[in-house]
């Protein structure tokens, strides 16, 4: 797939979204590409927050926001949508204008001058008050500009807001594409140790006698970890280890700590180390003359997460630490093998073993357990009822795109390839999770975000193997997943129109509220069969999405809805009492 191929095929996903009921190209695109964000790791589960309008003589904008558990990191987004036909440059001015628009934003909340001049009842006035509630502990703040069209600069000088340092990035076509595109957002993680740490680390290089990967142990200086931390992020965390995200100083054990205080030489005596996967290492000679590594690309924290953040944040909330004194011990997995799945699978299991005294980390190192290989078998024998088309598991990220580049080798096979398996038939791990969470009646578990309900779905089949109650998933069980996807697309788009936020709220609970109301007698063969559901069930939806919306707002009591939404008391509160009845029989239930 090309970039233009690309461009293509994300205005086409917006074209669709807007024939779906989405009033705005601009929102779905911020959602398309927040969404993308969080599936690399890159952000936390984001939320749409339209506004823009001016206070005072400052143009203010924000296209939606993205705040850790604890509520120690925020990401703001602000859309430069254009609506572009054809790839079109985007000038650094018109970046920078809309930057700085939500950078005005975000220091008015900061300050506490916003939030009296917005609407009461509208969710960026819950936002505005959250902002200013938590700014003080904010350990990481950034905006985002989203772009439609090709952008020169990637990322700009960062704003001083309240005394915090503010990243400034942009998400444009072509950074987006090397995302999607590979499945690999790794890739651009380049690392020159020459430029970090003044020349190559002192290594210890054995090649790997299988051909799948080499490896290396060396010692990286703390104040070089620190800093690459600081450019790149929860982004080096992203290989599996998810949970890692929202790390915070805080949170870190007081030995640790202690020793980058008080006794900073000792740190490499006292620490077990970190583990990475790269792509690629390049060797070169040490001041010393012996073997040493000049540069990584594709560097990923597999084990030793809360040490590398130890350090930034560490170093951050203390300034007086001393890192030159530092050293973490650091083995180096280097990936030779050529296929993805395979590649995936092993970083996996690299992950697995390297965090094998934590079992809060197996849920999230999961795709290839039996049950996702089991899902993907069955969507590649399991043929929808025309005979043709089939619906796409995407166990390992971007396998859907290898499949494409794999199998679509001349433009008619690809477009065929397309018409059989189109990207509006593909289900994610982290989707099957919210399907299912959804219509098991957890909405509260899908508020929580795309990867925490993933976990939550993980240690619910983890538990049941435990228990020696787990089952090989059949026809029937895949049948049943894309009866759920359907049903909940089908809600998603019934309910857009409809509401004027939180869209991703009202539909689990609408969901949750359809499968409480008709149970066992809903007809998920009906809804496979017919690959979608009746009008008299999406006349029902929108009656019922409406109510549920005004029960989230009413039971809120002035908080913000999208937190509100994730604790299990809104569930309760939801269903406390009955919503009204159903105006007809519908045929899922005949």
């Amino acid at each position: 797939m090309t970039l233009d191929d690309f461009f293509a095929e994300t205005r086409s996903e917006i074209a669709i979204q807007m024939l779906d009921g989405a009033t705005f190209g601009e929102l779905v695109f911020s959602e398309v590409v927040m969404q993308h964000l969080v599936d690399a790791g890159m952000t936390f589960d984001p939320v749409v927050c339209h506004f823009q309008g001016k206070v005072g003589n400052a143009n203010l904008r924000l296209s939606g926001y993205a705040m850790s558990e604890d509520a120690d990191q925020l990401d703001l987004f602000v859309s430069l949508y254009e609506g572009f036909e054809s790839l079109s440059p985007i000038s650094d001015q018109d970046i920078k204008t809309a930057a700085a628009q939500c950078v005005r934003f975000l220091e008015l909340c900061a300050a506490g001058r916003i939030a009296e001049k917005l609407d009461p009842s509208s969710d960026v006035h819950s936002l505005a008050l959250t902002i200013r509630e938590i700014y003080d502990e904010l350990e990481q703040v950034r905006v985002y500009v989203l772009a439609d069209g090709i952008a020169k600069s990637k990322s700009f000088k960062p704003r001083d807001v309240g005394g915090k340092h503010v990243k400034l990035e942009v998400m444009d076509m072509e950074r987006l594409y090397r995302h999607r595109s590979e499945g690999k957002p790794r890739d651009e993680l380049v690392i020159d140790f020459k430029e970090v740490s003044g020349s190559p680390l002192p290594c210890v290089f054995v090649p790997g006698e299988t051909g799948d990967y080499d490896y290396a142990l060396t010692a990286i200086p703390g104040e070089a970890l620190r800093f690459i931390y600081e450019k790149f992020g929860p982004r080096l965390l992203e290989a599996n280890v998810r949970s890692f995200l929202s790390v915070k100083a805080k949170g870190v054990n007081a030995g640790l700590q202690n020793t980058l205080r008080s006794a900073p030489e000792r740190f490499m005596a006292y620490n077990n180390g970190i583990v990475l996967v790269a792509d690629e290492m390049r060797l070169d000679r040490a001041g010393d003359g012996s073997p040493g590594i000049a540069w990584l690309r594709g560097m990923q924290i597999v084990n030793g997460g809360q040490t590398t953040a130890s350090i930034f944040f560490a170093k951050k909330k203390y300034a007086d630490t001393d890192l030159s004194k530092v050293r973490v011990p650091a083995k180096i997995i280097v990936m030779k093998e050529q296929d993805p799945a395979k590649e995936e699978a092993l970083v996996s299991d690299i992950s697995r073993y390297a965090n094998s005294q934590n079992a809060v980390r197996q849920s999230d190192l999961s795709a290839n357990k039996p049950f996702h290989v089991d899902i993907e078998r069955l969507s590649l024998s399991v043929y929808c009822p025309d005979g043709m088309g089939r619906w796409f598991y995407e166990r390992a990220a971007g396998s859907y795109n290898t499949l494409l580049s794999r199998e679509g080798t001349t433009p008619a096979k690809l477009r065929a390839l397309r018409d059989s398996v189109p990207t509006s038939r593909k289900i994610t791990k982290t989707e099957l999770a919210k399907y299912s969470t959804a219509w098991d009646g957890y909405a509260d578990i899908v508020s929580l975000g795309a990867q925490k309900c993933f976990d939550r779905f993980m240690f619910g089949m983890t538990d049941a193997e435990a228990k020696s109650t787990s089952f090989n998933p059949d026809v029937s069980y895949f049948k049943a997943i894309v009866s759920k996807a359907l049903l909940f697309k089908a809600v998603h788009k019934a309910a857009r129109p409809l509401v004027p936020a939180f869209l991703a709220n009202v539909a689990a609970y609408t969901v949750a509220l359809i499968s409480k109301t008709y149970g066992k007698s809903f007809s998920h063969e009906r809804v496979w069969s017919k690959q979608g559901v009746s009008p008299q069930l999406v006349k029902q939806i929108e009656i019922w999405a409406r109510e549920v919306n005004d029960r989230l707002y009413e039971t809120a009591n002035g908080r913000m809805i999208s937190e509100w939404a994730k604790r299990p008391e809104c569930r309760e509160a939801m269903f406390s009492r009955p919503f009204s009845l159903p105006l007809e029989v519908i045929p899922e239930t005949l």
